[in-house]
Formats: C-alpha cells, structure tokens, sequence
C-alpha cells in the first residue's frame, strides 16, 4: 500500500476521527494525524484498517478554510492529489486546492461517498436497512396505524371510537362508557394516536387522587406511554429546575385535589401549553347556574387553555340533565352556553332517532316517511339512496346504511358524546355471588367487646371502620401474639376451597396488606399453596413479578393475594374465581375489585365467594350490596348515589352490627330507590346514541383488520435481525416470551425503550394480555420505533459490497443496487405520512443503465449473494470506480420518473380526501352545530399545507450496494 507524505486517508474503524494526513513513513509502519481531533495513529504499512480518499470531477470538498470548490480536474503529482475547480462562493475559476489543506472534519454521508472512501457495512446490515425503509414506509399507510399497538384486547367499540376520536383535530369529547366497558382505554388509545401523529406531544391527566397510580400504570404497561406523577414533593422539586415546573416533564398526572389547593400551582399548569387535557370521574365536577364548584372552576379554566379535551364519566346523566349539559359546556362552551336552549334542542333529536329506528327495522317507507327523510337531510339530494333503499335490488341494505351513516353524522351531541352499555354491548360473562357464613369465634367477641369499651372516643365513623376488621381489633387487643388465623373459621375455609380446587387460579382480595402478608404465610406452610402476594409496599416491578408468577401456566402460583390496591388497575381475566376475604367500605371498590375480572373477554362466568362472620358488620355490609344494590351479580351505576345519600344511617348500622336497629326496611328503602333510579336510567338511555357510539359493522371490520396483523412474520424476522445487527442479547423462554438484555457490543451505548436491566417481550396478543411483565412488541413498540430510527437516521447499512456467483453471467459482471427514497419535509402535526411517507424505490441498474429491479426481487437476490472481507472489497471499489460513478448518472432519469409519478399519486390522494372530509363538514355544519368552526378551519389549513409540502417533495440516494459477479 503505497504511503506518502500529505496524503489523505481515513480510519475504516473509526471513522469519527475524521480526515487523516500521512506524517511519517517507515520501511513498516505509518503514522497518520487527524486534525479534527489532535490524535495520531500508528498503523503497519502491509496490513492497515484506513482507506485512500481521492475525490473525483463533479464532487464538491471543503478547504480547511471553509470555502468549497466543485472539482473539475484531478492532478497526481508524486502520489499525491491536488483538486482544479472553481470556488464556490466566488465563481473564481482554475483554483487549485492541495489534498493537505482539505476540512479534516470530513464525514461520509452520501452511500456513494462513503463507497469510495471504502466505509463498507456488512451485507445483512443492507438488507437491515431496507427492510426497515419498506416496513417504515408500509405502516403509515395502513389506516389502522396508532391502534395496533397496544396491549389490549381488540374490542370493536372501543377501537371506533379511539379511531373516530384519535384521528381528529383537536378532539373535545366526553367518553360516558358504562362500568367495565373501557374508558381509559379509550383515552389511552386516542392519546397514542394523537401522540404517535404528533397532533399532541404535552398531555395533562387529572384524576382523583385514589386513581393516580392506576392511571400510571395503565399509560405505561397498556400504551407505552411514560407519565410523570406530579404531588406536593414533586412539584417542589421540578420548581428547582424551572420558573415552570410542569415544564420539566411532557406527560403529567396530577390529581384534581393537587391542582384545586394552590392557586399558583393551576395559573402555572394553565400557562404551561398542553396538547390535550384528560379528566377522569368528571362527574364529580358539580355545577349549577351561577353557582359552580371549585373542582369545575379548575377545570374549566384548563379546557379554556387547552385545544384538545377529553372528559371521562361512567354517568353522563345519572346527577340530572343540568349536570350533563355542564360536562358539554366544558367542552365547548360556545356551543353549550344556554341551559334551556339545550333541554329544547334534545327534544327535537326525537325524529332523528325515530327515522333510524324505521330504517332499522326494514320495513317500506311511505311517502310520508319519505319526505320526512328528505326533510331531516337539509339541503343533500338522497333521492337515488332513497329509491334503492326502499326496493328490493341489490344494494339495499347497503342503501339503508349509508343513510343511517348520514343521519348519525347530524344527530344532536353524537360528535362529543360517546356512551355504550353492556346493553348494547354483548360479551360479558355472569357474575354469582357465593355466601359463607361461619360463626363468629369466642376471640373476636371478647376483643370487639373491650374495644367496644376503650373507643368510646372515637366517632361513629371510625367504630364502624374498626368492625369490618375483627382481625385488627383482636391484634390491638392481643399485641405480638394476636395470631388470628389460627381461630378464624374464614382461613380454615379458603384453605378448603383452594385444596380441594388446585387447578383453578383464584384472586384473594382483603382490605389491608398486613392480612394478605399473613394470609400467604399461613397457606404456604400449612398446605404448601403457591401464592403470590400484591400489596401497595411493593414496587411496580415486584407487582409486575407476582402478578406475572400467578399468570404463568408452569409452575405460577395458584392465588394471588391482594390488598384493597390489587383492585385498582391490574386484570386478571384469566382467572375466574374471586373471594372476598373481607368487603369493601363503598359500593365503588366493591365494583373495583370485581371488574379485575368482570371484563369483556371473560371466558368463564365470574364466582364470588364471600366468607363472612354473623353478627359483624361484614354480615350487615354483604346483606346491603346484595339485597339492597344488587351489586354483586350485576353493575351497580346507582351505587354510589345511594351510598351518598344514606351514609349516616348506614354507619350506625356498621358500627353496632350484632343488633341494627331497622336494617330489613333500611335495606327494602334502598333497593326500592335503586329499582327505581335503574328505570329511569334505563328510559334514559339514547340507543341511538349507543348505536353511533358501538360502531357496528364497521368496528367489527376495525377489530378484525387489527386482528389479522398480529403475529406478523415480517415483524417477528426483522425484530430478530434487527436485535442480532443492534447487539441485543436475546434469551427465547417458554410461553412465546424471549428475554432481551443489553451487551457489552452494541451499536449504541443505551438502546432506547430497552432498560438496563433487560426486558421479556412477546408477539402475541394473548400472551402479553395475561402477563403484566411482559412487553407487547408491534410495529408501533418504542423498541421497534427506536430501532427504525436508529438503522435509518444514521449510515447503519448505507454502503454495501457484495459477490453474486453466477456461471450464467460473465466474471466482472458489475450491478448496482440503489435505493432512493422519495419524502416531503413537513411538521409531524401535518401528517403527510399518510400520504407520503418516506418510500423506497429499488433500482438494480447495469452497466447499460438497465433497471432490473422487477426481474429479481431483493430477498430471493439477496440469499444468493455472499459477502467480500473489507480489504478486498476496497480493491474491487477501486478499481471499478469511475463503473460505478457512471451507473449511478445512467439512473438518474429513471428514478425522477418513478418518484415524480409517486409524489402525483401522493397529491392527488391527500386533495380528494381531505377536500372530501372538508366539504362534510360544511354540509354537517349547516345541520348540526357540534361541528365547530376551529375544526373546519384547522382542516382548510391543513390541506393547503399538505399540499404545498407534497409540492416541494424530492428524492434522495439512501442505500448503495456494489455486486460483483464471480465464477468462485
């Protein structure tokens, strides 16, 4: 290798260091400089890792002053290179600039660049790099995108309404889902969506206090999204780091007490520009006409700031029309500011609701009824849709669903309002509840008697408390030695009902840690159970640890004990068996605990089983929820009313349980209110408004369509490829899970969304729905995500050579393979992806400048070709050089053909259908006011954007590979 002084190399292995110069040359060994960052190398003439770096006529180099000049000439004089051209940035002509005195801070960017300096990437690392193009560039366009990617069950009405919500611009709804049909997952679903289009990166969750964690984890473990818990402490802490603290973090939960108590605290939250505002329990924001409450003041002064709003309440209705029409006020307060106005106009929703009704029961339309139909569609021409609808040809049924679609659109608060029941939503198991009454044993008594003595001081409240526990007043009784479970008829039967039931997976829940801790001790050495333990000491990764031992199949625990918290944010629907070890003080975490496993998916029906002591305020609580609520076998949305309305006489009976006065009638009077509160909710109910919120046919389609690309064997193969090229070790384990963990060799020092501790992903559904552990991996997976930017933001796989044997054609047979990439430059809030999203054109071009990409596809191709070890293949660049420079030219023309035709395509796409969506709304606006202005204007803009942006759209060389065809 031919080295002399003042010629330019630079390092195959590090090719950070930038330009080299050659200082010192011996009969062995070479010493080169690089400049850029003041190191020297030492390297053996015979066998060095650096390649010559020589530019050609038509390349454009940087003088170590700055200036650039396009090279015309190259003159060699003693083994070293000077560049003719003219200087740039004065047209001066016949400038000749020395190798020694080009930019050492040279980098390679360009493929073919980075050819010629002999930077060569394996050959899987090409293949990496354009999988990951065309997968990239596949996913945007499907329209499922944002809704496949988190780890739920695929349920159809809440996929359209995420996909209906999610895809709009600044949405402002309220989602009124009944208990257990899914709320949050809704939210979360459209915070992904909004998240991943980049129409919202700041989100601000407020939620009841006791929901915060919930909330936390749910975000986290079901969406990938990372929330920041902001409290008292860290609040404190962010004011260290910024005059605004809730600048410090891009995705907040705070609780709703957090932002009322300080009022600097809700100004700085207001000025603070989030994307979107979520609120859970918004019906317990009360208001009334000129007398708001607080809570709602807070929140209404963050909805006036923040452009998009989603608001979630299982009871949109149930605290009266004034209360429901104060959430819509919320939401858009220019639409909702009249009270009376609003309790006329969802009168006049009646016909709407009728028309859909008689196309629904097809029957055939009158000429009164058809003119009615006419009438209710404004200005719109439906005579053709009519005339089909109302035959017997084909397209009928087609006919009538169009129109039904068409009456939806206008129908009163459809557009804000979502609410489903588990009327109209099929799929839930049966729940039975299971008694147990055992005797009071002779230590609980004694100890409730002298308790009963001693806390004479405290309020009814708290005696009442104090006697749901008997365990916890016989241990304040006893000391050290209260060894409850010895004596309690409730243990001996739980470890009855689990030995004699060793397949079954059962869930344990007691009110406090201290039980299900003792509990588990007791069960484990007297009968040897496996049982997992869930409690509010542990951290999320020992919850993640026991919640997954009592999931898995092999060798998991067969119960899991939870404290009041286990009820709070974690499924186990897996399970079918519940046993209330104790019950809960309200009707609302007696739902709670219940909904673990009552959820939609539920194979099994669900068994309750209560064991409970006579003549204790469990005896009386049981009889209450059951008898008087109904709460145990069936939902109970008038729970927590009546619990409001009756808690003093209530208390008194929970706090003298072994005789309560009145308890038959007390408990008739509540069952009565609830029957009757049942009624009215159920004359209430809006099935239209159930029937645009549920989807129909269309959510099904969603769901399956979703469905179908789980498990996909294009992911599975490029993840794998993708952790092999990145350096991530990978365990496989049983159950479909593998075990991911950092290695000491990988690409980057820190592989984003992987933690340092390792990771166990999965790609099936099923499996990451019964393991909280474990990680659903989808395209939409920050691992997957990160990865692609990783391989496409940098040269990963940019620069190839490859040998192809092949007998057929002559030895020296030169083809190159190129893959261009054709994008438009916008802000992600634009979403050009969808229309454009950066797509890769293959070319394998000859020396002829043949294309021959469609003859020979790239992977059956690319098994045929074998690797060059990177001394050789430098030689082989080399020599072909000028070959290659030349083939690149010929390609020029056919790649500004095929990339001109796909940005037309592009335009002519994002023009019809956002011209389309845009003259909907106008129509539906002169209908139904819930189409607000700023939703039609942020659509007007966003087509002229899209459009000038795919107008200035361009193409690029990415990847290059060089094949050389061999007979060996």
């Amino acid at each position: 290798m031919p080295f002399k002084l003042g010629q330019r190399w630079i390092s195959d292995t590090e090719s950070e260091l930038g330009l080299g110069t050659v200082v010192a040359v011996d009969a062995r060994m070479v010493t080169l400089l690089f400049p850029a960052t003041g190191e020297n190398r030492l390297y053996a003439r015979n066998d060095s890792p650096v390649t010559r770096v020589v530019f050609n006529p038509g390349d454009t180099v940087t003088s170590h002053e700055g200036w650039q000049l396009e090279v015309e000439e190259v003159l060699e004089e003693n083994e070293v290179v000077s560049y003719v051209g003219t200087r740039l940035d004065t047209a001066e002509t016949g400038v000749v600039l020395r190798e020694v005195m080009l930019d050492s801070k040279l980098v390679f960017s360009k493929p073919q660049d980075r050819l010629f300096a002999g930077q060569l990437d394996r050959m899987d690392r090409f293949a990496l790099r354009f999988r990951a193009r065309k997968y990239h560039s596949e996913q945007y366009r499907l329209p499922t995108s944002g809704l496949r990617g988190m780890r739920t069950n695929l349920i159809p009405h809440q996929l359209h309404i995420a996909h209906d919500v999610g895809r709009r611009h600044a949405p402002r709804v309220l989602l009124a889902d009944e208990v257990g049909l899914g709320k949050t997952i809704e939210a979360g679903m459209i915070i992904q969506q909004q998240y991943l289009a980049g129409r919202a990166e700041r989100v601000l969750i407020v939620v009841p206090e006791t929901l915060q964690h919930q909330w936390l984890v749910e975000m986290l473990r079901r969406f990938n999204l990372r929330f920041a818990l902001f409290d008292d402490d860290r609040y404190a802490e962010a004011r260290l780091d910024s005059a605004n603290p809730f600048d410090t973090e891009q995705m907040i939960i705070c609780s709703l007490d957090f932002v009322r108590r300080n009022k600097q605290r809700l100004e700085q939250l207001a000025d603070a520009e989030w994307d979107l505002l979520v609120v859970d329990e918004a019906h317990h924001l009360a208001w009334s006409e000129g007398e708001p409450s607080r809570e709602y003041q807070v929140i209404e002064q963050l909805a006036e700031q923040i452009p998009a709003v989603l608001l979630l309440t299982a009871t949109p209705e149930q605290l009266g029309m004034e209360s429901h029409f104060a959430r819509l006020r919320l939401l858009d307060p220019n639409r909702f500011h009249d009270f009376e106005q609003f309790v006329a106009e969802q009168k006049n929703f009646r016909p709407i609701a009728d028309a859909v009704s008689l196309l629904l029961a097809d029957n055939v339309l009158g000429n009164e009824e058809l003119d009615r139909l006419n009438a209710l569609m404004g200005e719109e021409d439906i005579t053709a849709l009519l005339q089909v609808a109302n035959s017997d040809r084909e397209g009928k049924l087609e006919a009538r669903k169009s129109l039904i679609a068409m009456l939806m659109d206008r129908h009163g608060t459809s557009r804000v309002l979502f609410r489903n029941t588990r009327n109209g939503v099929k799929g839930f198991p049966k729940r039975e509840l299971h008694p147990i009454l055992l005797p009071l044993p002779t230590q609980y008594q004694t100890a409730i008697k002298v308790s009963g003595i001693m806390s004479a001081r405290k309020t009814v409240d708290e005696r009442a408390r104090d006697m749901l526990y008997p365990e916890q007043i016989y241990q304040e009784f006893e000391g050290e030695t209260g060894t409850w479970w010895n004596f309690d008829p409730r243990v001996e039967w739980l470890m009855g009902y689990l030995t004699s039931h060793r397949d079954e997976k059962v869930l344990v829940i007691c009110a406090k840690a201290a039980t299900a801790l003792q509990l588990e001790q007791v069960l484990r050495e007297r009968e040897g159970i496996r049982a997992a333990v869930f409690h509010e000491g542990l951290s999320i990764i020992e919850r993640d640890r026991a919640a997954a031992y009592f999931a898995s199949e092999e060798n998991g625990a067969q119960v899991l004990l939870c404290s009041e918290i286990g009820s709070e944010g974690r499924n186990f629907q897996f399970a079918s068996s519940l046993v209330m070890f104790d019950l809960p003080f309200n009707p609302d975490l007696l739902e709670q605990r219940i909904g673990r496993l009552d959820r939609i998916g539920q194979a099994n029906d669900i068994q309750i089983f209560v064991p409970y002591l006579e003549k204790t305020a469990q005896a009386v609580l049981l009889r209450w929820y059951h008898e008087g609520l109904d709460a145990f076998e069936h939902t109970c949305p008038t729970g927590r009313a009546i619990y409001d309305s009756v808690y003093p006489q209530l208390i008194e009976m929970l706090a003298a349980p072994e005789n309560p006065q009145g308890l038959d009638d007390f408990i008739v009077s509540c069952r009565e209110q609830h029957d009757a509160m049942r009624q009215q909710l159920e004359q209430g109910r809006d099935r239209l408004l159930e029937l645009n919120s549920n989807g129909g046919e269309q959510a099904l389609a969603l769901a399956d369509s979703i469905a179908a690309q789980d498990n996909d064997t294009d992911l599975v193969n490029f993840a794998l490829n993708l952790f092999d090229i990145v350096g991530i070790n990978q365990d496989d384990r049983s159950d479909n899970l593998i075990v991911l963990t950092p290695s000491d060799h990988m690409l980057v020092p820190d592989f984003p969304g992987l933690p340092e501790e390792g990771c166990t992903i999965t790609f099936n559904r099923e499996q990451a729905l019964s393991r909280e552990d474990t990680q659903f991996i989808t395209w939409e997976h920050p691992i997957i995500r990160n990865g692609l930017d990783l391989v496409l933001s940098g040269d990963t796989g940019s620069c190839a050579l490859s040998l192809l044997k092949n007998k057929a054609l002559p030895v020296g047979t030169l083809l190159v393979e190129m893959i261009y990439v054709v994008e438009a430059q916008a802000p992600k809030g634009l979403q050009l992806t969808r229309f454009l999203p950066p797509t890769p054109v293959r070319m394998l071009i000859d020396r002829k400048g043949t294309n021959l990409a469609d003859k020979v596809e790239f992977e059956s191709f690319n098994r045929q070709l074998n690797a060059v070890n990177r001394h050789t293949g430098s030689k082989l660049v080399n020599a072909v050089q000028q070959d290659v420079h030349e083939i690149i030219k010929l390609s020029e023309p056919t790649i500004a053909d095929e990339a001109r035709a796909l940005i037309a395509r592009a335009s002519q796409e994002a023009d019809e259908k956002l011209s389309a969506e845009l003259s909907r709304l106008n129509a539906l606006k002169k209908v139904n006011p819930n189409i607000r202005e700023d939703e039609i204007e942020a659509l007007e803009s966003n087509r002229e954007q899209v459009l000038s942006a795919l107008s200035e759209a361009n193409w690029r060389l990415d990847a290059l590979r060089l094949i050389v065809v061999t007979h060996q």
